[in-house]
């Protein structure tokens, strides 16, 4: 299960890392006319990383990893809704530059995540890297709420008037699902479920970084 592990992390490091290479060289190359077509470049693979994501809530059911499974579900899920449902859906969101923003910090953090986690299942705890891991998800992960919030505003007005995703029934059910609303209700969810992800970070920070850890990964 631990070789297991480790190819799995390899895999999405070197996805992350491809992608986070890439909007850099774009970058330079080209400067700001790169960010209204980052979607179009790479999303693809982001996509795919995303997706081979999802196996990290099995891998927690089935007990092969230790992380809570609460905080990584809603993390994991915010994710998949805001890039397949609101950004994949609707092409002209997929051109604003909270895009680039948004893919931007979720690849920092995934590099760093990553290469911690394959150098943890060989037993390698490297200090400046675990402060890294533990410190700088604190900082972004709030600023990429932030970002998905302001993604998913700057979708409603499409949503409203192509009707994407919102239903209605035909008589005699006479119900219907206006879809604009249910994701203003999400953006509420999204706050809420930040709340919970920031204290469960600060509670890995402190399990991995205490002073009688520190001590004992040093030994």
């Amino acid at each position: 299960m631990n070789t297991y592990l480790f190819v799995y992390d390899l895999m999405q490091f070197c996805g992350h890392s491809w992608i986070f290479t890439n909007m850099i060289i774009r970058f330079m190359s080209f400067g700001k006319d790169s960010l209204a077509d980052t979607f179009y470049s790479i999303g693809l693979v982001m996509r795919l990383c995303q997706l081979l994501s999802l196996l990290e809530i099995l891998h927690i059911l089935a007990g092969i990893d230790k992380s809570r499974l609460l905080p990584r579900f809603l993390q994991i899920t915010e994710r998949i809704i805001v890039l397949f449902v609101v950004i994949n859906s609707q092409e002209e969101v997929q051109g604003k530059y909270v895009v680039c923003v948004l893919f931007f910090l979720w690849n920092l953090l995934d590099v760093i995540r990553y290469t911690y986690n394959m150098l943890a299942r060989t037993g390698i705890y490297y200090l400046p890297l675990t402060w890294l891991h533990f410190t700088l998800c604190i900082l972004l992960y709030p600023l990429s709420v932030l970002a998905k919030a302001f993604a998913i505003c700057v979708s409603l007005p499409y949503f409203e008037s192509f009707g994407t995703y919102s239903i209605r029934l035909p008589f005699p059910f006479a119900f219907s699902i206006y879809f604009p609303y249910v994701l203003k209700v999400y953006l509420l969810v999204l706050f809420i479920g930040m709340y919970f992800i920031i204290q469960n970070l600060f509670s890995e920070r402190k399990a991995h970084l205490g002073t009688g850890n520190i001590k004992k990964k040093r030994s």
